[in-house]
């Protein structure tokens, strides 16, 4: 097996779907089963104190599950998170956080990936989630 796509591919598929992203998203890594993004951080995403919010962590890991299915069958539009179960261990302080995801199963019609997320330039993990991605049909072989 090889991985399905570029981060270049991702990439441009982000911009022209997801309007408004913008260039506060981007892929920076791409490999067969795994994939790692950064996100910028702006005043909507900090909570008193200077940490950056859940949603935003929760954002990021989903994003970078969806990029991680891509890695096996390509770019799917149609591939739908099922469930997100993320556990918060610190706070996560910093201008933009990154999230690593790894693809542990992919099935059928059902992935399961793990996400790390860390304040971008940190080597302690601020959360870790699950993902589960439900396949389109039409995307399975």
């Amino acid at each position: 097996m090889s991985c399905k796509v570029t981060k270049e591919e991702v990439n441009a598929f982000y911009d022209s779907v997801f309007k408004g992203a913008g260039e506060s998203e981007r892929v920076l890594e791409v490999r067969e089963n795994y994939d790692r993004v950064r996100q910028e951080v702006d005043a909507g995403n900090i909570r008193p104190g200077g940490y950056i919010n859940g949603p935003m962590q929760m954002g990021i890991a989903d994003s970078a599950a969806y990029i991680a299915v891509f890695t096996r069958i390509g770019i799917t539009p149609m591939a739908l998170t099922s469930n997100l179960n993320i556990n918060f261990m610190r706070p996560c302080i910093g201008d933009a956080v990154v999230a690593e995801a790894h693809l542990l199963k992919l099935g059928r019609t059902l992935a399961v990936i793990s996400v790390d997320v860390r304040a971008e330039g940190s080597d302690k993990l601020s959360s870790h989630a699950v993902v589960n991605y439900s396949i389109p049909l039409e995307s399975s072989s």
